[in-house]
């Protein structure tokens, strides 16, 4: 691989987790100066960024694989399945989870998913509980707690019903991880990930319909902002994402990616003014390079 190509990598993998990082800051604050309610949200992200990755596929040289995940049984099943407790369930936990607290603590609670990952392993046998396990199982729960109190027993960051979707957001990216992997087998992760956003959106429509909003009041801004989550935070981060794993490993990408919950960390710093203390600081370094010791970890086993 020459340096050109893997600079090419470097920059989709940098750009898109960056822009999934930003998107939940900017989500954060069409929660709050939009007044937009977050089942509205959920159904329209994930219905456009289903068509936008599915629109994709369609004008693809591989246009004719776009409908054969549908044609067997087992793929069809399996696919339904990863919608609704996958991408649905991680979508909506993790939106609820900024809604109620912000999206620097809702991302960070989030990438707890290796630690999920690991007692998985464990309870199923695949693997044994080592003591580097324990030390970043501990170092994690360490990190969390000074998240979320910054160091205080007494000062919770966020509200309790926040970090609960947060715990929720983290446990079903596990779940989405490991069950995508059979499915990823087969076809391809823009299709996967664009049907699976289609028919969790569908779904959506029915507790929220997408028509069903008063938008008379909304500036510029906040269509700017809307469409900003939807373009860049999910159809085309997404899409720079998967297009990175064709110039870099999966280990490097793993190891960049980290840079979401960091972007998400900044822009809620200095665009939305959140506090943050110390000890918070403190905490979230602590899970970031755990993410990174933990994903390296599981690529080389």
């Amino acid at each position: 691989m020459n340096k050109q190509n893997r600079l090419i990598g470097i920059f989709f993998v940098i750009f898109g987790a960056s822009f999934w990082g930003v998107g939940g800051t900017v989500a954060q604050h069409l929660f709050q100066s939009g007044n937009i309610d977050v089942d509205w949200f959920v159904t329209t992200r994930l219905l456009f960024g289903g068509i936008l990755l599915l629109s994709s596929q369609l004008v693809s040289r591989n246009r004719k694989q776009l409908f054969q995940i549908w044609r067997e049984t087992t793929s069809r099943n399996r696919l339904i399945i990863f919608s609704l407790f996958g991408m649905l369930l991680v979508q909506y936990s993790y939106m609820a989870s900024i809604a109620l607290g912000n999206a620097a603590v809702a991302t960070l609670l989030q990438y707890l998913a290796p630690i999920f990952i690991i007692f998985y392993f464990i309870v199923k046998g695949i693997q044994k509980l080592t003591r580097s396990d324990l030390l970043a199982i501990s170092l994690t729960l360490l990190g969390t707690f000074l998240l979320l109190t910054n160091g205080s027993f007494n000062n919770l960051s966020v509200p309790f019903s926040a970090v609960i979707w947060g715990i929720i957001s983290g446990l079903s990216l596990a779940f989405y991880t490991l069950y995508a992997r059979s499915l990823l087998k087969s076809f391809s992760s823009v299709i996967v990930v664009g049907w699976a956003m289609l028919l969790a959106g569908i779904v959506m429509n029915f507790v929220h319909p997408i028509w069903a909003i008063e938008a008379i009041n909304w500036s510029a801004s906040i269509y700017i902002a809307l469409g900003f989550t939807i373009l860049f935070g999910t159809a085309l981060a997404f899409w720079m994402f998967i297009k990175s794993l064709e110039y870099l490993t999966a280990k490097e990408t793993t190891l960049l990616g980290t840079v979401e919950p960091l972007t998400a960390v900044v822009s809620s710093i200095l665009w939305l003014q959140l506090p943050f203390g110390t000890w918070q600081i403190v905490g979230g370094f602590l899970i970031l390079v755990l993410v990174v010791y933990l994903s390296l970890q599981n690529k080389k086993k």
